[in-house]
């Protein structure tokens, strides 16, 4: 509301200022006129008394020469161009003056203007030409004689006096001078008051748009500043009282709805506080059970420790002493070495078992491998790798198929002992998991998609992961259903260690399980490290054995 009426009253304002420039320029404009008709008057009038003037001088410069008192004939020519130069000059007036207006009532003052100027302009012609055939009398003749002569020629033209006729023109040009100067004065005088009235009138409708706005918003502009002030020393449940369709009561409304907001969510902020405290003592109090239970679990595993560790030294103390007492003496039957030996093997497997179990107390450091990077040709760590995983597969007759690598070919950035550990762990799950007399194959390739990279599978024929349990694989402690039943002893911590040493070098690790899609057995581990840079030249294609 405010807002339209004050666009109204700036838009009216803005025409009355725009009227007002229009306004001066027309009355710039009338102004210069009037001004440029009373100098054309006054040029007019001027050059008539100047014709008179100039035509005196020549009379006078024809009485010196009659009577032989002088009279140059270069003055004379000067008198006559004066005359022609002033008459072309009041011809050239007269048609400006026919331009502007400058006619009279009728029309009758410029014809007069113009007729008396063609005669003027023809007598002096004929006064050039009577001028120049004019000597100086003699005494025998009379001077009145030739003074009549040139006198009709100085005063008559075609049948009119001169005299009357230029002083007609002085008159009359007098007469237009002066009105002219009148008209001129009256147009100031209208100026004058229509710029009197056009500014008051401005004035005026500035003082009351300027009162009628300064009444119409004090009071709702009071009252926003005081609800303002009460918002700010926090009394968020004062509302401004306007509830008009104007501008201010729509910042007062929304000043209401914000004090309301404020409100409500100063209420939640407390309430949510309340809880937040509430909250926090109960989780205080959980920190400080689960503190306990983690100093409680940290001294179980200490404890754990040091059993392992007692139970560590009592199968390799064993071993020793069955190995010292065998050797001891001299050659002994073949049946005694070997009963030594299966209780060598005996013990051996215990102590398996309980290094199994410090792997598994162990499993937290796994978060933080030591990786030694350096370049490494992957040949030497694959081929130590094949080699002790053939000694684990020879007691259930597991062939290990893997081609060997060319010397100083394939080059990754890792640790050469990690990188046997990881073969090592692959190699060993397969052989653990396969069935007697099968056989585990290993291959590898530059992916084709991708030279920089190489690709390494581990196959074998074995009893297969089941397709629900292959997401939980690289899990802590993990082991699926058919890996309990085909082998009851093992952590589970094989491929969670293997994930780990992959990711350390920056390669991936997944497995396919079936292997063989018709047979429905096998697993199929899929290993790929980052090459060197050196290597992306290799070729391609796959390395299978001879």
């Amino acid at each position: 509301m405010f807002r339209k009426q004050l666009s109204w009253v700036l838009l009216f304002l803005a025409a009355c200022i725009i009227l007002q420039g229009v306004g001066a320029v027309f009355a710039l404009r009338e102004a210069e006129r009037q001004v440029v008709r009373g100098r054309i008057a006054s040029d007019i009038h001027q050059g008539f008394i100047q014709l008179s003037a100039t035509k005196q001088h020549l009379r006078a410069w024809v009485t010196q020469h009659k009577i032989g008192a002088g009279g140059n004939p270069a003055a004379r020519e000067a008198l006559l161009e004066n005359m022609q130069a002033t008459l072309a000059e009041l011809g050239m007036l007269a048609q400006t003056a026919a331009k502007l207006g400058m006619e009279g009532t009728d029309g009758a003052e410029q014809n007069e203007r113009l007729d008396a100027l063609r005669v003027l302009e023809k007598n002096v012609i004929t006064l050039g030409d009577a001028l120049g055939r004019v000597k100086t009398l003699p005494a025998d003749i009379p001077a009145q004689l030739g003074w009549d002569r040139l006198s009709e020629v100085f005063e008559k033209a075609e049948g009119r006096d001169l005299r009357q006729l230029i002083a007609q023109s002085i008159v009359r040009e007098s007469a237009a001078m002066k009105r002219e100067r009148q008209a001129a004065d009256a147009t100031l005088d209208r100026i004058r008051w229509l710029w009197v009235g056009m500014a008051l009138s401005l004035a005026l409708l500035s003082l009351g748009a300027t009162v009628y706005f300064a009444r119409a918003l004090r009071r709702p502009i009071d009252q926003l500043v005081r609800g303002a002030y009460k918002l700010r020393q926090g009394r968020l449940q004062h509302r401004i009282p306007l509830d008009g369709q104007d501008e201010f009561s729509d910042v007062a409304r929304s000043m209401n709805a914000m004090a309301a907001a404020l409100e409500k969510h100063t209420q939640q902020e407390t309430e949510q506080r309340h809880r937040l405290e509430s909250e926090v003592r109960e989780r205080t109090s959980a920190l400080h059970e689960a503190n306990k239970s983690l100093q409680l679990t940290d001294t179980r595993r200490r404890q754990l420790l040091a059993d392992i560790s007692h139970e560590l030294r009592t199968p390799t103390t064993a071993i020793r002493g069955e190995a010292e007492i065998t050797l001891r003496g001299g050659e002994r039957p073949a049946p005694e070495y070997r009963e030594a030996l299966q209780r060598i093997v005996a013990i051996s497997r215990q102590l398996g078992s309980v290094i199994d179990d410090l792997l598994a107390m162990a499993r937290s450091d796994m978060e933080t491998l030591s990786i030694v990077h350096e370049a490494v040709d992957l040949s030497a760590p694959l081929a130590d790798a094949v080699f002790q995983a053939g000694a684990l597969g020879g007691e259930k007759n597991i062939t290990i198929d893997c081609p060997d690598m060319p010397k100083d070919s394939i080059w990754v950035m890792g640790d050469a002992q990690r990188l046997s550990q990881l073969f090592l762990l692959l190699l060993d799950n397969a052989v653990r998991y396969s069935h007697a007399n099968g056989r585990v194959t290993v291959r590898w390739q530059r992916m084709a998609q991708d030279p920089s990279r190489l690709e390494l599978t581990v196959t074998d024929q074995g009893i297969g992961i089941p397709a629900e349990e292959l997401h939980q694989v690289f899990d802590r402690h993990f082991r699926g259903s058919l890996a309990r039943l085909h082998r009851a002893a093992g952590s589970g911590l094989g491929l969670p260690i293997a994930k780990a040493l992959v990711l350390a070098h920056g390669g991936s690790l997944t497995l396919q399980s079936p292997a063989d899609e018709r047979l429905g057995m096998g697993t199929c581990v899929i290993l790929q490290l980052p090459l060197l840079p050196h290597n992306r030249t290799a070729p391609q294609t796959p390395h299978t054995p001879a």
